[in-house]
């Protein structure tokens, strides 16, 4: 299975990224923002990072990055899609998920790793968890304060689309939502970073567990 990786100026885990998808044993494929081209691809993940420099705010002006363009045909035809921190944030402002990630309550850079429970297991990125299993993953972020209006967060709640909850609230995100997916659940949005936890080297490789999901089934 190849999986892309976007590539942005700014991105600073796109190369965790490329390792944790040989790390879970894919072909791990770059993706450079300015190329509107997937290379055929099987799955996408968007990383972290700081996309052109967030200096309009997180993930607005990667939103119009050529590589996104077949990226969101990709994502609206069902391919499977992971949007990681930065990533999330730029899945938020290209409307493949809805709301958006806001300053943290705190008002200050968390950094650290917190506890997550898996909420949905049928997504491409979740197959491979038990329901309501719990993670300890990493957390690196100013702007991961997840928002949405109460009839959105009331209809992510009802059609089980939020796919990772924080026991730990670390930015005061609504509802203490640390991951969502689409309707469609096969583009995921995640604030911790399960691709810095995929290695006992880095000392601990629960990550994996969300990212192999994908090569378990890439349609769910």
């Amino acid at each position: 299975m190849r999986i892309g990786v976007t590539v942005f100026p700014g991105s600073n885990c796109d190369r965790d990224a490329l390792y944790a998808v040989e790390r879970m044993g894919a072909e791990p494929v770059e993706l450079w923002h300015a190329d509107a081209d997937l290379k055929g691809v099987d799955a996408v993940i968007v990383p972290g990072g700081f996309s052109y420099g967030d200096y309009l705010r997180p993930g607005a002006i990667a939103r119009f990055a050529k590589v996104m363009a077949p990226l969101e045909y990709f994502a609206r035809s069902g391919g499977p899609v992971l949007g990681v921190c930065n990533g999330f944030q730029i899945l938020t402002e290209a409307h493949l998920l809805p709301g958006a990630l806001l300053r943290n309550t705190g008002m200050r850079f968390v950094c650290r790793r917190v506890r997550v429970r898996v909420e949905a297991t049928n997504t491409p990125w979740t197959v491979l968890c038990e329901p309501y299993e719990e993670l300890a993953l990493p957390v690196a972020h100013n702007e991961g304060n997840y928002f949405a209006d109460p009839a959105t967060l009331a209809r992510l709640e009802d059609e089980w689309r939020v796919v990772l909850r924080y026991l730990e609230n670390p930015n005061g995100s609504a509802n203490d939502i640390a991951g969502i997916c689409n309707e469609g659940r096969n583009v995921v949005g995640v604030m911790p970073h399960p691709e810095r936890v995929s290695d006992p080297v880095l000392g601990s490789d629960e990550g994996l567990r969300i990212l192999r999901s994908v090569l378990a089934g890439a349609r769910v």
